[in-house]
């Protein structure tokens, strides 16, 4: 089984490609871009850079991965097209990975509460809160977005040791810390764990996979959790126009 992953959801732009016989799993390949190029400039490239490096046939491709959401409006849309593409054009399904349940991936065996935070503007984050059980990814509190401060106060109630990571930490750093150092036990991830990783889509994509958990490419739509600013402030314009009538 080979799975080819794509994450554009954040900041980083990934490409992984992962096999697994049943048995043994080894990713072959992943590219990683973490600079100020846009996702529409780099993801197709850094995929068609990644085939030639392994010499990979498309057709022996079983599914696609995706970095589902929450994350960048753009950066999701621009994933979901690629992914959508590609499974369309090679008749093979999507398997649709959630942002955070791939960030939290990167910390495998991590003890405590692993709580991956994307800034989300307007002082909010997309977070969720997860803990390792054995090889299991299990998801304590499922992903939301929500205050930084309520975030503090919902760790602060488990009483346990807790590992950040993703691009909010350097956002919400220090209210972090004031809100929990000293209460509670915290670390911060390191360089090479704390952003997107194709690989961890990939390798949560094939274990989704072999439990069935894959879609027609065709019926794929990324997960938000909110509505764009666009969106809100149409929606502002609407309600200010119908209060006005």
């Amino acid at each position: 089984m080979r799975i080819l992953a794509l994450d554009s959801s954040g900041l980083v732009a990934g490409v992984a490609v992962a096999w697994s016989d049943g048995t043994e799993e080894e990713v072959l390949a992943e590219y990683t871009v973490n600079y100020k190029k846009t996702h529409s400039q780099t993801l197709l490239p850094m995929l068609d850079e990644t085939a030639k490096m392994i010499e990979l046939d498309m057709d022996t491709i079983d599914a696609v991965a995706v970095a589902a959401g929450p994350g960048s409006f753009t950066g999701l849309r621009i994933g979901s097209a690629t992914a959508k593409g590609l499974g369309l054009a090679l008749g093979i399904p999507l398997v649709a990975v959630p942002t955070l349940h791939g960030l939290a991936y990167n910390l495998w065996g991590a003890k405590g509460l692993v709580c991956p935070i994307m800034d989300a503007r307007r002082g909010q984050v997309y977070t969720a809160i997860f803990e390792f059980r054995g090889d299991e990814l299990v998801v304590v509190e499922d992903q939301m977005a929500i205050g930084i401060e309520e975030l503090a106060e919902k760790l602060l109630a488990y009483d346990r040791k807790v590992t950040f990571l993703g691009d909010g930490v350097p956002v919400f750093r220090k209210v972090l810390e004031e809100k929990l150092f000293g209460k509670t036990e915290v670390m911060f991830a390191p360089a090479n764990m704390n952003r997107q990783r194709a690989a961890s889509v990939a390798a949560l994509g094939l274990r989704y996979y072999r439990e069935g958990k894959y879609e027609p490419a065709a019926e794929h739509a990324p997960e938000y959790l909110r509505m764009s600013q666009a969106e809100r402030e149409r929606r502002e314009r609407q309600q200010k126009e119908s209060g006005q009538q």
